[in-house]
């Protein structure tokens, strides 16, 4: 399975981003896909993920602030992410997985500044 991530770039405090990751290869099997997040020295942690029977779950942190969304037909997840704040500023993951391991894109920044 191979995960191509997007959508990354510098917002201002208050402003969106939407961020999309495309699945390929092996994808039959997977379950989950989702994101994860990692500012510079933190460790990686979850933001938000859909399983296949449309179940979302949210990091605390988010509150509201994002959503997100799979379409099936583009073996796609997305990410909207509204009022983003500069503690958000991390490099973004696109995380999948099926019964046996855990997949990863090659992550894109998000730089939330003034």
């Amino acid at each position: 399975v191979q995960l191509q991530a997007s959508g990354g770039g510098l917002v201002q405090p208050g402003g969106s981003l939407r961020l999309s990751c495309v699945a390929s290869g092996s994808i039959d099997s997977l379950n989950v896909m989702g994101w994860y997040r990692q500012g510079p020295g933190e460790r990686r942690d979850v933001v938000a993920y859909i399983t296949d029977r449309d179940t979302k779950n949210y990091g605390d942190f988010v509150k509201g602030r994002f959503t997100v969304s799979r379409d099936s037909a583009k073996n796609s997840v997305y990410l909207e992410m509204n009022g983003l704040k500069p503690e958000d500023t991390a490099t973004y993951y696109c995380q999948a997985g099926d019964h046996f391991r855990d997949y990863w894109g090659q992550g894109t920044l998000v730089t939330v500044s003034s």
